[in-house]
């Protein structure tokens, strides 16, 4: 049975493995190529806005915007990561945009005292029981004309990753979750699904961008051509919101704008 995910005990080793890597610049490159799209679609570049980063862990992506000036509610299921992401964000000069909530997201909205200008859901519903009711808590937060970033783990990538790897028998079992990998997600989301879950709490899709649609998929370096790494995140950014790739990608993110009530 899928339980929601707290890295209290893999907290460093989460913050090393995943954001300490190629795999990790390539998600922040792409992501923050994103972001800026849409701060110019909801931030007029006087007034800061307010940020709600869910199940944020480091908080990485919220810094970028607490520079800007931006408030930043981080919110997470972990007391180790709200206390890893402290020291970072201490470190950088920027308590004083933040506020720390510690809580499960389904929980979020006893913790607000108004809705938010844009939400940042970056990879916690793969981690999560019930993805869909997480979701549709966090985009509540959301006031009408605000804005939802949301970041998932690709089931189409992970059939794709699994194939690519040799490992046939496991995809026609239906891929049940393997506990031995204490980093992999509990489960893919189908990008389908979760595109009607944001259109059916009100919100109008405004772009998607595939993370890692090249990266992962590379075999084994040995009788292939030569690369950088520049190399593969100039192939990222050049064809991560193009399809089929964008469908490949390991994750997807994807941005919508909160409709006004008439409008629904």
């Amino acid at each position: 049975m899928i339980e929601d995910r707290n890295f209290d005990d893999i907290a460093h080793k989460f913050a090393k493995n995943i954001y300490g890597s190629d795999k990790g610049d390539i998600r922040q490159v792409i992501v923050w190529q994103d972001l800026t799209q849409i701060l110019a679609e909801i931030s007029d570049g006087e007034k800061p806005l307010h940020i709600l980063d869910a199940g944020g862990g480091l908080a990485q992506m919220s810094q970028k915007l607490a520079r800007l000036g931006h408030h930043i509610s981080l919110c997470d299921l972990s007391s180790q990561m709200l206390e890893l992401a402290k020291q970072e964000i201490e470190k950088h000069a920027l308590l004083k945009q933040y506020r720390f909530i510690h809580s499960p997201v389904q929980s979020i909205e006893s913790h607000l005292n108004e809705k938010v200008d844009l939400v940042m859901f970056h990879a916690v519903m793969e981690w999560l029981a019930e993805p869909k009711q997480a979701l549709e808590t966090v985009l509540k937060q959301v006031k009408p004309g605000g804005m939802a970033s949301i970041m998932f783990y690709n089931q189409h990538g992970l059939i794709y990753k699994n194939v690519v790897c040799g490992n046939l028998p496991h995809v026609l079992e239906g891929m049940p979750h393997r506990k031995r990998f204490k980093l992999q997600p509990q489960q893919g989301l189908y990008p389908e699904e979760v595109y009607q879950w944001m259109t059916d709490a009100g919100f109008e899709i405004c772009g998607k961008s595939g993370i890692r649609c090249f990266n992962d998929y590379i075999g084994n370096v040995k009788n292939m051509g030569e690369y950088q790494f520049e190399d593969v995140l100039a192939l990222e950014k050049k064809y991560c919101r193009q399809e089929p790739y964008l469908s490949l990608g390991r994750y997807i993110h994807v941005w919508a704008k909160k409709k006004d009530k008439q409008e629904q």
